[in-house]
């Protein structure tokens, strides 16, 4: 019975699906009656559910649909995976393991050399945005790139003798900047060999070297190479401190980047190696070599620049002075080092230390530093501010210079325990104030005190010829007759040396032996005033005291300037300023000084000229200097003895030099009688002598002879007179009370001038 609308009254009928097939209508499709699937893969039997089984077969062979499950088949979940098994080769999870709906093959895993290369390549731009983030983090720390500056070099001052030795050198440096091109081609090869194979191939930073340090080190366990390249290097030493941290470690290779870009191969090696640190305050090449060597750089041997080049590890350690042995050795890597990239030989390297081996060291600064110093105070008022190496060219003499160290310095080690002398002086000057030869102590590695120009000591009697010049200038002659007499000034009472008195006598007779009484006397009649405008005239620009004691020398005054203002007696009366600077002349060949000769200046006119040197003459034929010996050459000087022997002093000239030497102690405290006459007229008699071998004899300027026999010429028991006690305080000018005199004419002009008595 067909399925349709029922009609009024009838029943309605169910379907029955029990019966037998062929007693009702069977609504279930027949596989005919599904549709075809040509070309599809299998088709699932439809199951409602993940764990739907398939019904068991009908007796037709046909399967009857599940009915268990109440919804649609879910589709199958796809697998999770994690990002490292992303990294390691499964982009995405397989849709069809055993072959899905497209009938794709299921993808195959990477390989491990794959998955090890994807990892790295992961690592290492993980790592560099890291490192760039760290490179950019410090960086930031530096001024900005574009403002960077190499800072200037310090200016170096190096300070020359009158035939262009170079003598000494002050600055920070220690040592001239040298051009690249002005040196030996195995210095820059030695530095290179040993610090930075690689410097010519690499950009700042050797990262093939930097991984070879490492390395090693490793191997070793424990730092035996170090990374940096000459640039970075000069990097630290220009712009960074020496701390050892990470930041720097960055800072430097940007700025060792930095420096190649902008000034190249060429030019950072000339700026390391005048700036690369050699111990004992050397810097740069050119001071290391007058260091250890006593040479310029540009005069060096292959095993010398070997020897600087080894010095850079450890400068202080390694010093050629210090550890000669361990400088050797080191000397000899490098030379390896350089046959080994082929800037020499092996056989050159093994021949460096026999055929050619390192210059002796030379001894420690002398008395040269005195000078030096001396020089530098001068400096800013002759030139200036200046930023770049100088040139000092001065008047001293080598030759000179050493021999006044010698004989100073010998005579106070051997007599000077003795006497009780520990320091001294000694200052030589051509006749128109150049100064030849100047030691300023005993020692100088020992003590940097100047006394030849910085220390104020009283000159004793050597202060007299300035009181005789005066009366000279008055009207008196060498053949005036003054009277040696026991004076009496209100609150002093000066006294001989010896306390006895000779009665009249030439003003001659009275310099020569260094009477106190006369020159007294004389101080008093031309007055103290013209006394120190006589000294200022010749050159003695100290305060000076203007009282009676000033004829004895009780001022103060250096032995500089004592020294010069007894020039004009050798020269013929002219001014002489004491100087030593010739010309500065900078780096670039600009003269920034030149010394131009001063107009001539009379101080003295030249007939009191004769007198003097004929006075001064007679103190070292028999006077308290006739110890001295200058044999064959006319000389002439004045002996020097303050109170209690605290300062012992001679000035003698000829008329190619002239000489001062003082002796005395710092603390001012006295000397076991140590008098002018005595060592210091050694002193000198020894210098002299060096200084005018093979000089042109010649006359001291002026021509005076003597007209009166004077008196007094034989002194009671021959003495030499030295200076007594200075005055006390105060003092009240009063007439001298004289001895009625023995010869009337030479007195009778003075009772002409200042009145009878």
């Amino acid at each position: 019975m067909a399925i349709g609308r029922r009609s009024a009254g009838q029943e309605r009928r169910e379907p029955r699906f029990d019966a037998h097939p062929e007693a009702s209508f069977d609504v279930r499709l027949s596989p005919g009656d599904r549709p075809s699937h040509a070309g599809a893969g299998p088709r699932r039997e439809p199951g409602f559910g993940p764990d739907a089984r398939p019904e068991p077969d009908m007796p037709d062979g046909r399967r009857e649909p599940s009915f268990g499950s109440a919804g649609p088949a879910e589709p199958e979940p796809r697998e999770k995976l994690s990002y490292w098994s992303w990294v390691m080769g499964r982009s995405r999870p397989s849709r069809a393991r055993s072959g899905g709906p497209s009938g794709r093959p299921p993808r195959k895993r990477r390989s491990l050399i794959g998955r090890l290369f994807s990892f790295l390549l992961v690592m290492g731009v993980l790592g560099a945005l890291a490192g760039g983030g760290v490179i950019a983090y410090y960086a930031s720390g530096l001024p900005p790139i574009d403002k960077l500056e190499v800072p200037k070099r310090p200016p170096n001052v190096t300070i020359v003798s009158l035939d262009g030795r170079p003598l000494a050198n002050r600055g920070e440096t220690g040592g001239a900047n040298v051009p690249l091109s002005e040196m030996p081609a195995y210095v820059p090869q030695a530095f290179i060999s040993i610090e930075d194979r690689r410097f010519r191939d690499h950009w700042g930073v050797d990262f093939i070297g930097l991984a070879r340090a490492m390395a090693t080190n490793l191997q070793h366990g424990t730092l035996v190479q170090g990374g940096s390249t000459l640039t970075q290097q000069l990097a630290k030493n220009l712009f960074l401190t020496p701390e050892r941290s990470l930041e720097r470690k960055v800072q430097e290779a940007v700025l060792a980047f930095w420096l190649e870009r902008k000034f190249g191969k060429d030019r950072i090696l000339e700026m390391y190696l005048n700036r690369v640190y050699f111990g004992a305050g050397a810097y740069g090449v050119e001071a290391a070599a007058q260091r250890y060597f006593g040479k310029s750089i540009r005069k060096v041997n292959i095993s010398e620049a070997a020897t600087l080049a080894g010095l850079v590890k450890a400068p202080s350690r390694l010093a050629p002075t210090r550890d000669p042995e361990g400088a050797r050795a080191r000397a000899d890597l490098v030379l390896s080092a350089m046959a080994d990239e082929g800037y020499i030989s092996r056989d050159e390297a093994n021949r460096a230390f026999r055929v050619s081996p390192p210059s002796p060291a030379p001894k420690p600064q002398g008395a040269v530093g005195y000078v030096a110093d001396w020089i530098m105070d001068q400096l800013d008022g002759l030139v200036g501010v200046y930023d770049e190496d100088l040139t000092v060219e001065t008047t001293l003499d080598p030759k000179l210079e050493s021999e006044a160290e010698k004989a100073l310095s010998e005579a106070i080690a051997k007599r000077g325990p003795a006497l009780k002398v520990s320091q001294g002086a000694l200052v030589a000057l051509a006749p128109d104030g150049a100064v030849r030869a100047l030691v300023g102590g005993r020692s100088y590695a020992e003590s940097q005190f100047n006394r030849a120009v910085s220390s104020k000591r009283q000159p004793g009697s050597a202060f007299k010829p300035f009181v005789y010049l005066a009366a000279l200038e008055l009207g008196m002659t060498p053949d005036t007759v003054q009277v040696d007499a026991p004076l009496k000034l209100k609150g002093w009472n000066p006294e001989n040396y010896n306390r006895r008195y000779g009665g009249p006598m030439t003003l001659t007779s009275a310099l020569s032996h260094s009477v106190n009484t006369v020159a007294v006397r004389l101080g008093v009649e031309v007055g103290p005033l013209n006394v120190i405008r006589t000294a200022r005239r010749v050159g003695i620009t100290s305060d000076l005291a203007p009282n009676p004691s000033v004829a004895l020398g009780t001022s103060e005054v250096t032995p500089l300037e004592l020294a010069g203002a007894y020039a004009p007696f050798a020269n013929g009366g002219m001014a002489a300023k004491p100087y030593v600077v010739r010309r500065v002349v900078a780096s670039t060949g600009e003269v920034l000084y030149n010394r131009r000769p001063e107009a001539p200046q009379e101080v003295v006119d030249i007939e009191r000229v004769g007198m003097m040197n004929a006075m001064l003459s007679e103190t070292v034929r028999s006077g308290t200097a006739r110890g001295a010996s200058l044999p064959g050459w006319p000389a002439a000087g004045k002996t020097g003895t303050s109170q209690d022997f605290r300062d012992a002093w001679f000035v003698g000239y000829t008329s190619h030099l002239v000489t001062a030497v003082w002796l005395g102690n710092d603390d001012n405290s006295p000397t076991k009688k140590a008098s002018g006459g005595g060592l210091p007229v050694q002193i000198w008699s020894r210098f002299m002598t060096a200084a005018h071998a093979g000089a042109a004899v010649a006359s001291l300027p002026g021509d005076w002879r003597p007209q009166v026999a004077g008196y007094g010429e034989g002194q009671p028991g021959g003495e030499v007179y030295e200076d007594g006690p200075p005055p006390g305080d105060g003092w009240v000018e009063e007439r001298v009370a004289r001895e009625r005199p023995r010869a009337s004419e030479p007195l009778g002009f003075l009772k002409r001038l200042f009145g009878g008595y």
